[in-house]
């Protein structure tokens, strides 16, 4: 069992080398995955500061035609609404950007999930930002699940880690992809 106050230390050491090295990079690498082009419906995030941006990962879902649905945080979950790239169709809370509009039903129709992650180990576990709304949302969720992560993000030790973490099916840096195998 990892103790609360780890994880807490390793976020806050991650997140000051983040914003170190951050140098703004394209993610479109993603947007080549055969679970991506086959998709329909897809769900992403606005990113922030020194986040991989999604910006342009974003802009070629709808582009393509595909749905893109936005987390928006209710009742200390995340909920999914489509987005159509129209930024006034966003609130922003504080470095937060949510979609506006009627929460997503089906969602059982998600095929693949865009998640964001400070580091993620060679077992596809990720370390989030400590809020816990992926950690909820994940296990629900019967989709195709790859973490976008900065070069060097990519840990070759094991991230801390507690029973209700899910493991991702992939990673992306800006020019690698690796698949995860669960057994």
């Amino acid at each position: 069992m990892v103790l609360p106050d780890e994880k807490i230390e390793l976020r806050m050491r991650l997140r000051r080398e983040r914003n170190q090295k951050f140098i703004p990079s394209s993610f479109e690498i993603i947007l080549q995955l055969p679970e991506v082009i086959y998709a329909t419906v897809i769900t992403s995030y606005i990113s922030y500061e020194s986040e991989p941006s999604t910006e342009e990962i974003n802009r070629e879902i709808l582009a393509l035609g595909k749905t893109l649905l936005l987390p928006r945080i209710k009742n200390h979950e995340l909920e999914w609404v489509t987005w159509d790239g129209d930024e006034q169709n966003l609130n922003r809370k504080k470095k937060i950007a949510e979609p506006t509009g009627e929460a997503f039903e089906n969602q059982g129709s998600i095929q693949v999930m865009i998640v964001p992650a400070l580091h993620i180990d060679q077992e596809g576990y990720r370390l989030g930002q400590g809020g816990g709304y992926y950690d909820k949302a994940l296990p629900k969720l019967k989709a195709w699940k790859i973490g976008i992560v900065h070069a060097g993000e990519l840990s070759s030790q094991k991230l801390p880690r507690e029973t209700h973490d899910v493991p991702l099916d992939a990673a992306a840096t800006p020019l690698t992809i690796i698949r995860f195998s669960h057994n």
